[in-house]
């Protein structure tokens, strides 16, 4: 949230240099306050875990979020039990006219299957595309990400060698962009997945910039300039346990699965978590809702349809 400085204070040009969020008092007074509309299209097949790690990761900001869940019409779940799903899942057909501050879209375990293979495919499209309408900023996690890289830029992914499995140092590439504010130089993020998006196919789109990568596991965090569109490769959002389970899990079906890594201290599945992405994680989400959604939406979202947030975001900018 930012610091309310007296108009002209000299200190205001050091605190903007070092990156710290500042606003005048006569700014201050004209912010209109609502709760910020964020839409979760969540394909993960443990549904009330990833419900938990987003709305715990959305909840860490003073900021008012309305969240809505959303699941495939054209898929059938079968880890989750139809009451939960009717009793707090819409669909896409119930929302599509509606407007939206913000939109998250999960991932899933059909990494290792072609895009327009997955059932739901068809439906995601379209969802994609309401996207850039009908919301006004959109975080894609993981296979989310991959799948909107795919749609939206015609980037591939490539299958491993081996799966990425672990906790990974990554880099801060843009400490000044809003979204990466307040990231050390260094930090670590999750990752658990069978498939890669490359630096190189990345780069060949000038919209997009690469905010966090890994020596190891290659690009974590890319985003267009302006915020509009967030890919996240690994899994910030996860809980201490999640890899652990996931591990355990895998051993106890007697599948060949490797320790994550940097995970357990000493890699040794006997002994303690060492988690250490939760702030980091915390820091994401909460400049996502902050810069990009509380800073930078109009008050009233039918503006979005009208296309006056352009203006809106011009105002904010100076």
């Amino acid at each position: 949230m930012p610091l309310i400085i007296p108009d002209k204070l000299p200190a205001a040009g050091a605190l903007k240099d070092e990156n710290i969020f500042t606003m005048n008092r006569a700014r201050a007074a004209s912010q209109d306050i609502r709760p910020l509309k964020v839409i979760i299209v969540n394909l993960m097949p443990t549904k009330i875990a990833t419900e938990t790690q987003l709305a715990r990761v959305l909840a860490n900001s003073p900021l008012q979020i309305e969240m809505q869940l959303v699941g495939m019409d054209s898929h059938t779940s079968t880890h989750t039990s139809q009451d939960h799903l009717e009793s707090f899942y819409t669909t896409f057909e119930e929302f599509k006219n509606d407007y939206f501050d913000g939109m998250i879209i999960t991932g899933t375990p059909v990494e290792l299957m072609e895009f327009e293979e997955v059932d739901f495919w068809p439906e995601l499209c379209e969802i994609f595309e309401f996207a850039k309408t009908h919301v006004y900023s959109n975080m894609f996690i993981c296979w989310g990400a991959q799948a909107a890289l795919h749609y939206y830029y015609g980037i591939p992914k490539h299958i491993l060698d081996q799966k990425v499995f672990g906790v990974f140092e990554h880099r801060n590439l843009r400490p000044h962009n809003p979204l990466m504010r307040g990231f050390d130089e260094l930090f670590y993020a999750p990752h658990s997945r069978h498939t890669e998006v490359r630096r190189e196919d990345i780069i060949k789109h000038p919209e997009l910039r690469i905010m966090a990568e890994s020596d190891e596991v290659g690009p974590h965090i890319v985003s267009t300039e302006n915020g509009r569109q967030i890919f996240v490769l690994g899994h910030q959002e996860y809980d201490k346990n999640t890899l652990a389970d996931e591990y355990f899990r895998d051993i106890n079906k007697g599948l060949d699965i490797k320790v994550p890594a940097n995970y357990f201290r000493d890699d040794d599945p006997k002994k303690e978590i060492m988690f250490r992405w939760r702030g980091h994680a915390s820091l994401l989400f909460s400049n996502w809702l902050n810069y990009y959604l509380y800073q930078a939406t109009p008050y009233n979202l039918d503006d979005l349809r009208d296309g006056k947030e352009d203006a809106w975001r011009e105002a904010f900018e100076d």
